[in-house]
């Protein structure tokens, strides 16, 4: 009796799970190591100016209008730091920025908010030629505006005065357009629910509309506080003695003269004056996201 002896065919090859990597990666992952280059390019080219000022503002003036230019300070010094809050009235030159920032956002805040409910969801007549007048206003310069304002200003006599600063800014266009977008997406049943039981129209806005705008509201006072501690053109203009002197203003006339330009100095100021702009966005950085991702879907 013979038997047959069975050869077992070959098995296929087990399938160990892992990927093959390839070499030099796939197009797609070749890509987005393009992308992340170029965003780290443009990383430093946004991060340089700002590294290269905290740098200089340690340095001498002699150091820094130096050529070839250093990095690194050489003899490091805190002069340009002490001059700024010895020898010039920095406090008063703060507390203007900060009473001009904070008045003209805060009535931005309230006003653009105001307009934008008007806007989105009352009706009233003429109510499309006032946002395209809003609209109209976003695309005209402001320096086609700025020496009407300012006679009318000193026609009213607010020249050198806190409301010459403040008053002609409480309400911008772009406020009531981001406002506007951002209430429009909200829904309607509130409104018509708090009318039912009773609510008026200002106790609906304070209510139920300002509550539900927390993201807006933080990327319009971001960019209108943003805006506001930077101007240097209306006070330099309308505040022409010291005690109503900003904060650019101070340092634009006190490190620049006729024939020297304290370079250091205007870069310790400019350390000093950024960092209350860091702080809030850093607060409000996840708001700031929020308010502009959802004002861009409405």
């Amino acid at each position: 009796m013979t038997t047959s002896v069975h050869t077992p065919a070959p098995s296929a090859p087990r399938r160990t799970g892992r990927r093959r990597r390839v070499v030099g990666g796939t197009p797609e992952a070749r890509g987005h190591l393009w992308v992340y280059a170029v965003l780290a390019g443009g990383l430093v080219l946004l991060v340089g100016p700002f590294v290269w000022m905290l740098l200089g503002s340690f340095k001498t003036n002699a150091e820094v209008r130096r050529v070839p230019p250093t990095w690194l300070p050489e003899s490091p010094t805190v002069e340009n730091y002490r001059h700024l809050f010895t020898q010039l009235d920095f406090p008063q030159f703060f507390l203007n920025s900060t009473v001009v920032a904070v008045a003209i956002t805060l009535g931005n805040l309230v006003f653009c908010s105001m307009l934008g409910y008007a806007l989105a969801k009352l009706r009233f007549p003429g109510k499309r030629v006032v946002f395209a007048l809003v609209l109209g206003m976003l695309m005209v310069p402001g320096m086609v505006t700025f020496v009407p304002l300012f006679m009318l200003v000193s026609k009213l006599g607010m020249v050198n005065s806190y409301a010459g600063l403040i008053l002609p800014w409480l309400a911008q266009p772009l406020g009531v357009f981001l406002m506007r977008q951002f209430i429009l997406g909200l829904p309607d049943d509130l409104i018509q629910a708090a009318r039912v039981d009773g609510a008026g129209e200002l106790r609906i806005f304070a209510r139920v509309i300002l509550p539900l705008c927390g993201p807006a509201l933080a990327t319009l006072g971001i960019l209108q506080f943003l805006a506001t501690w930077n101007n240097f053109l209306w006070p330099l203009v309308v505040a022409q003695s010291e005690d109503r002197y900003t904060l650019p203003v101070a340092l634009a006339l006190y490190a620049i003269g006729e024939n020297n330009t304290r370079y250091g100095l205007l870069m310790a100021g400019a350390v000093v004056t950024i960092l209350p702009i860091l702080l809030i966005f850093v607060l409000l950085q996840r708001y700031f996201v929020q308010g502009i991702a959802m004002t861009g879907l409405k």
